[in-house]
Parts: structure tokens; sequence; C-alpha cells
């Protein structure tokens, strides 16, 4: 496993849109959206599964949408509406351990992590 590498990230106002990319060498696998504000702990945003069904922590829901192309082994997170909040790096994790409900937004849950993207959203 090659560990992701993120891209993507930049600079937007408030109600902006940004998509990241995430490249990983095995995309069928289950993976997730994390993201790290500056003195804030690092927090899962949105997972997938390995049929492609999506998993959002309730900051995320009706805003962000996380995709996959296996085609690519590329992994997505298209958000929409950002607010300053929003302003983080982010984060790619791959090698999931486990599917279970609790851990699919559980940084111990994930073995391997890209170096992030930063996004900024001003007001």
């Amino acid at each position: 496993q090659v560990h992701p590498v993120e891209s993507g990230g930049g600079s937007v106002q408030a109600g902006g849109s940004l998509r990241l990319s995430c490249v990983v060498s095995d995309s069928t696998n289950s993976m997730a959206w994390f993201r790290q504000a500056p003195g804030k702990e690092r927090e899962g945003v949105a997972a997938i599964a390995t049929d492609g069904s999506p998993f959002y922590a309730n900051s995320a829901k009706g805003r962000f949408t996380i995709f996959k192309d296996n085609a690519k082994s590329t992994l997505y997170l298209q958000m929409t509406s950002l607010k300053p909040e929003d302003t983080a790096m982010y984060y790619c994790a791959a090698g999931i351990k486990s599917w279970d409900f609790s851990g699919r937004l559980s940084n111990a849950n994930y073995r391997y992590w890209g170096r992030g993207t930063q996004v900024t959203v001003s007001s």
C-alpha cells in the first residue's frame, strides 16, 4: 500500500466550492476524509464503503459528497456551501481496519494517511 496523495485544496470565499482528490494504490477498499483545524484534533468528515456507500459526519451532511473512481484509483470530496469553520488541513485515509459503524470516522481505524491539502475559507 502506497500512502495516499491529496490535492485540490485552496482558498475560497464562504459559499464557494472545492473538489479534493486523493490518489491511492487501491481505491476499491473503504476510505475516508478527515480534517484538522489549528488547535483542534483531527476529525472524520466522510467515509465511503467498498460498494460506494457514503457515510458523513453531521458537519458534512448536505454540503459534502464523497465518491471514488476505481478506474483512476482516486477518491474525491466535493465540498459546496463552504463555511469559514471548514478551514482545515484535509487528509485522505486508507487501509481501513473495520467498517463497523463506530469506527468509520475514527482516526485509529485507518492505517495509511496522506500529507494533507489545505482548505481555507474566508468570510
